[in-house]
């Protein structure tokens, strides 16, 4: 469900912390968009070229309901991973993320709004939140990206598949729509993606627990050489079976620095 309205003063969401529900002044239309199933040509896909990368690398670290066993087990994994995939001197894991639906299937499925963590104000500012301040001047001088690492728990997730868009389809200035997050104790900035029939959009169908699919939501090189960011959204998929297993995910987000 691409955001399709502009506000006509700053767009903002105003989350509420006691019921998740979302407060906004501006409005979403539902849109059916093509969803190109690249099972069998996910190689093809690659970071700095479309903004997203499938990879075949199972955890090591399977248990994700107790919070400080995961950040001990599935962190330092988590760091490992997207260093090997980037060539990154240095990653620091700040959010996660994680969808257990299976005790109450009639829960709210995962939100259906394209979207991009982050814009570029928010990607600074969460440097410096996460970041020593000693070591912030020097780190932002050098390329910079936030990344998020995200898979299936247990089963394979076709139920609600997270589909990506392709960087080099999105007209930056036209299809993206920035957006302030107020939360009682500070504001985050979040960019939503606006339709447009010329983006493509592709999923991996049937990810397992043994895929994970990295993908960009901020890089500092924005010259034109490389993927700046990659739209994403859980969708429902008409081709699911009826009784396919409920989605379970987790999703990392990460700030990555390079020497």
């Amino acid at each position: 469900m691409p955001a399709s309205e502009s506000p006509t003063g700053p767009a903002t969401i105003i989350p509420d912390p006691v019921t998740g529900e979302h407060e906004k002044n501006y409005s979403s239309e539902k849109h059916a968009v093509d969803m190109e199933n690249v099972r069998g040509t996910e190689t093809q896909y690659s970071l700095d070229k479309v903004g997203f990368q499938w990879i075949k690398s199972p955890a090591k670290h399977t248990s994700f309901k107790d919070e400080d066993e995961m950040k001990k087990e599935y962190y330092p994994e988590s760091v490992d991973l997207i260093k090997k995939v980037t060539g990154a001197s240095k990653v620091v894991i700040f959010d996660h993320s994680n969808s257990f639906r299976r005790n109450n299937p009639q829960t709210r499925p995962p939100v259906t709004q394209a979207h991009v963590d982050q814009t570029t104000k928010a990607s600074i500012a969460r440097v410096h939140r996460h970041i020593p301040a000693d070591e912030v001047p020097a780190l932002l001088k050098k390329r910079f990206q936030i990344i998020n690492v995200w898979r299936p728990i247990q089963v394979p997730a076709l139920e609600w598949p997270l589909a990506l868009c392709d960087y080099r389809s999105v007209d930056v200035e036209n299809d993206t729509l920035p957006v302030a997050l107020v939360f009682p104790d500070r504001e985050g900035e979040t960019l939503e993606v606006k339709y447009n029939p010329n983006h493509k959009w592709k999923y991996l169908r049937g990810m397992t627990p043994e895929e994970a699919v990295i993908f960009k939501c901020f890089d500092s090189v924005q010259d034109g050489s490389v993927a700046v960011f990659a739209a994403h959204t859980a969708f429902e998929d008409p081709s699911t079976p009826a009784d396919a297993p409920v989605r379970q995910s987790i999703e990392l987000r990460a700030l990555v620095f390079y020497d």
